[in-house]
Parts: structure tokens; C-alpha cells; sequence
């Protein structure tokens, strides 16, 4: 299945905005050498903390500058989370119920499309999973809990929150303490490690955090109260969306499998209630307060997006092999049944991929990066305007950030949560890097001047364009050059050097 999902992580194209943006900060950590700020078109980016940026960059140098390189990461995520949750299903139940579990996740849209998408969900998800399932080892341990356990339960904390902030500790603690709740267990967390697992999570996550305040003041503020608290409590932000959306987004990320789970439940409160003793039955609450505590926490905040719930696929899957298990153990053709439902799936997952790839056609500007790439040389400047390209930079492997140009001052007072404020907050941070940001004045000036390139959507229009000659259009995009760089002579093929992204 992992080899199935590295086969369509190859062959897709970066979808916008999301791959785009977080890939091309994951690239511009490693062509700029600055591996502390993380940067969108050269402007500090602090949505989210460095990992995930950290294991893009060192992919990119090691394979070379491709989606894959950048998707590896989360297929790497999502296959150490399917063996987390075989070796904690073997040791609490079975080999047989194990492998059943993981092959319900392995053919779910969660890995087959989730394991492949660039951005922070899976890999936090896998971190947290990594968490709960340490910290729940620990307190299944005995009247003392396990101290091995529950400092690898902190340091998978750290990492999570290194890859998206605060969930990163907080769901798994959330999911501990209602759990320990549940299983009348609270009076162990006293006797956790706490000393020694809280300095080996500010071993991991402090240095980062201090030194970025010190270099930009005001960034912890901006990060943990805006982007994480303001986001939380706030319906100022994009993708809002009612309060039942997760439960359609887990019927369709876990579709069929939850089906064995949901359908589990009532028999399982009532006449199987007893069934599991000792660790199976700790383990099977906890899968439920994993689950449910983490579906209502997200579920609070107006602003949803489907990858925020990947979370709960592990105890999900869990309890559909449980489920399974239960329903389906006496029925004749239940290995037929089950090798057909993970057939279908598979064909579901690629059918999904080439969806998405093709419905994202419109946004990319692939086409256009890969001409520029050749035309353009590393000193030239590359304008934008009526939108931001965010895999264009990735494709034509730009050493230089595109200038963006728009009426800022006016944006400042009227955008709302989108790609504008993504960099306009950035330059607030950096007064240098904020030279990336012009207005239409300037482009008037730049037609006149050799090696300067504009790039625009298709749809827009605006009076200075006249300025600049059509040098190719593609899906979405348009190539402009000025007309400055077809006065003067081209230099020879033998003298132009071209992006890094020429491929021709």
C-alpha cells in the first residue's frame, strides 16, 4: 500500500494554495540557507512552526527539487503512524486484529489521499498518535506509571508541536486527561516524570521559539494568540463551516470502515460491555475518548478544514477492526468481502488524486514556471499581479522573491484572512524583505527596464500592461517580459544562464 501511495505522490502536480505555499517555504529553507525563519516569497511566515519546513528542505536537498521529494514527507508520516498502530494493537490485542486495522487505514482517503498531501496535518496527526499512545502505555503500566513511556509521550509532544503548534501537545493531553477520568486513573498523573519529560520538551521546542522572538519581536504574540487562540475563538477567518462537518468528513475519510465502528457501539456498551478486561478494555475507551474529544474540540471553532480531524483516524480504525471483528468473524465470504472493499477503495483514491489534480488546473502556473525558468535569467526580477502564484517560484526554482503588486495600503484596511495578509503581516516583521511588496505604480517603470518579467492571471486587466509584451499565455497564467528586455539584444544561447528550473 505505502508503494501505491508513493506511486501517485510521484506523479501530481502541486496543488495551490496549500502544497504550493508550504512547499515553497519548505524549498526556500534550503535554497537561502536560513533554516531558523521560515519564509512565503522571502517575507517571514509564522503560521506554523519550522518541522515540517526542516524535513522539506533536507528532502529537496537530498532528492532534488520535485513533488516528490516534498510528499515524501507525509507518506513517511502516515506509514509511521499505521505501524504505531500495529505494534500498539498487537500488544493490547492481536496479530490478526492488528493487520486488520492497518489495512483499514491503508485503504482509506485518509492514507491514499492524506499521505500524500503537502501540508502540516499528517505529520502532526502521526506525532499526536505517537503521543497517546506512549503516554497511554505509561498509565497501563501498573499503579506507577512507566517513566520510559512518558518521556517518549513528552518528546512526541515536542515534535508535534514543532509541526503545528499548540495541538500538538494539548489534544494528547486532552485525550490522556479525559481518559484517565473515565478509567478512574487521575490520581497517577501525579506520579508521571514530570520534571524529566517537561525539560525534554523544552529542550526540543524552547530554542526554536527564543530565537526567533529575538530576532522578530512580537512573533510569539503573533503566532500562539493570533494564529492559534484568535483562530480558535474567532469567525474572522476562511472555511467556516457548521458544527456537524466532521462527522461527513470522517464518514468520508474512513468511508466504509467507520460503518464497523459506529456499528460496534451499541452492542459494545450492552451485552459485550464485559468482554475486554484489563488493558483491551482501557484501550477500547480510550480509542472513544480519543475519538470523540478531538472531533468536539475541533468542531467548536467556525473555522474547519478536513485535515484537522486526522487526529481521530487511529482510534478510528481501531475500533472498525474491532467492529469488523464482531460482525463480520462468522460470515462465510468475510475475506472476499473484505479484499473487495479494499479493491474498491484503492480505485476510489486514484480516482480522487487525478480529480483533484485536474481540478486544480485552473490555479496552478506549472506551465508558465517552466517557460520562465528557461527565459529567464537568476539576476532577473519577476513581477506578479492579480493574484499570487504560489508554485511558481517552486517550479522555476526562482532565486530572487517575485514582487507582488497590489494596492496595499487599501488591503491593510479591508482584506480579510487570505494570501494578502499571509504577506503583508510577513512584512511587517521585515522592513528589508518588504521591497517584495509594490504597488501598480511601479510597473509602469519595470516594462522599461531589461530582465524584468510579469506574470498574471489570466482574468486580470489592468492599464499598465500595455507596457509589456506577451511572451506566453498559459491555463491560468500569462508571461509578460518588458519591453526593455526586447530592445536590447538577447544575448548569445552560449552567455544566458537560465533559472535552475530549465529542464530544457
Amino acid at each position: 500500500m505505502f508503494a501505491f501511495l508513493l506511486l501517485m505522490a510521484a506523479f501530481r502536480p502541486l496543488s495551490v494554495p496549500d502544497e504550493g505555499r508550504y512547499g515553497e517555504v519548505g524549498r526556500w529553507m534550503w535554497e537561502s540557507g536560513d533554516w531558523v525563519t521560515p519564509r512565503l516569497n522571502g517575507l517571514p511566515f509564522f503560521h506554523k512552526p519550522p518541522f515540517v519546513y526542516w524535513l522539506e528542505g533536507m528532502s529537496i536537498g537530498l532528492l532534488g527539487n520535485h513533488e516528490f521529494a516534498l510528499r515524501l514527507i507525509p507518506a513517511f508520516h502516515v506509514l509511521l503512524m499505521t505501524l504505531v498502530m500495529h505494534a500498539g494493537m498487537t500488544r493490547v490485542f492481536d496479530e490478526k486484529i492488528a493487520r486488520r486495522a492497518v489495512m483499514m487505514l491503508a485503504t482509506s482517503l485518509t492514507f491514499l489521499v492524506g499521505g500524500q498531501y503537502v501540508n502540516h496535518d499528517m505529520v502532526v496527526a502521526t506525532w499526536i498518535t505517537i503521543a497517546v499512545v506512549c503516554f497511554a502505555f505509561s498509565f497501563m503500566a501498573g499503579d506507577c506509571p512507566d517513566p520510559v513511556w512518558a518521556r517518549w509521550g513528552f518528546v512526541a509532544c515536542a515534535v508535534g508541536f514543532l509541526s503545528k503548534g499548540l495541538i500538538g501537545f494539548v489534544l494528547p493531553g486532552m485525550v490522556i486527561f479525559f481518559w484517565l477520568v473515565w478509567t478512574r486513573q487521575l490520581k497517577k498523573l501525579v506520579r508521571i516524570p514530570w520534571l524529566s519529560g517537561l525539560g525534554l520538551f523544552l529542550l526540543l521546542s524552547a530554542p526554536w521559539i527564543i530565537l526567533t522572538e529575538q530576532k522578530f519581536p512580537g512573533f510569539f504574540d503573533y503566532m500562539f494568540v493570533n494564529q492559534h487562540f484568535k483562530r480558535f475563538t474567532t469567525s474572522n477567518y476562511n472555511n467556516q463551516q457548521p458544527f456537524w462537518f466532521y462527522i461527513l468528513a470522517l464518514i468520508v475519510l474512513f468511508f466504509p470502515w467507520i460503518f464497523f465502528a459506529v456499528g460496534r457501539l451499541k452492542s459494545q456498551v450492552t451485552k459485550e460491555r464485559d468482554k475486554f478486561q484489563g488493558k483491551k478494555c482501557a484501550w477500547f475507551i480510550l480509542c472513544w475518548t480519543w475519538l470523540v474529544a478531538i472531533t468536539i474540540f475541533f468542531s467548536i471553532p467556525t473555522s474547519k478544514l478536513v485535515g484537522y480531524i486526522l487526529p481521530t483516524i487511529p482510534p478510528l480504525a481501531c475500533l472498525a477492526a474491532l467492529g469488523w471483528d464482531a460482525m463480520m468473524s462468522k460470515v462465510k465470504l468475510e475475506k472476499l468481502i473484505f479484499t473487495g472493499i479494499c479493491v474498491i477503495n484503492l480505485i476510489i483514491g486514484l480516482a480522487i488524486t487525478y480529480w483533484a489534480s485536474d481540478f486544480t488546473k485552473q490555479k496552478r502556473s506549472k506551465d508558465v514556471a517552466e517557460v520562465l525558468a528557461c527565459a529567464a535569467s537568476p539576476n532577473d526580477y519577476v513581477y506578479v499581479l492579480g493574484g499570487y502564484p504560489y508554485d511558481l517560484p517552486f517550479y522555476a526554482q526562482t532565486t530572487r522573491p517575485l514582487i507582488v503588486i497590489e494596492n496595499w495600503i487599501n488591503l491593510r484596511k479591508n482584506a480579510r484572512d487570505g494570501w494578502h495578509r499571509e504577506l503583508f503581516e510577513g512584512a511587517d516583521f521585515d522592513l528589508q524583505a518588504a521591497k517584495n511588496l509594490q504597488s501598480p505604480v511601479s510597473l509602469a517603470v519595470a516594462a522599461g527596464v531589461p530582465g524584468n518579467w510579469l506574470v498574471t492571471n489570466v482574468v486580470a486587466t489592468d492599464e499598465s500592461l500595455k507596457h509589456w509584451q506577451l511572451d506566453f499565455s498559459g491555463v491560468g497564467w500569462r508571461m509578460y517580459r518588458s519591453s526593455g528586455t526586447l530592445a536590447s539584444k538577447s544575448p548569445k544561447p552560449t552567455e544566458h544562464k537560465s533559472l535552475p528550473g530549465c529542464r530544457y
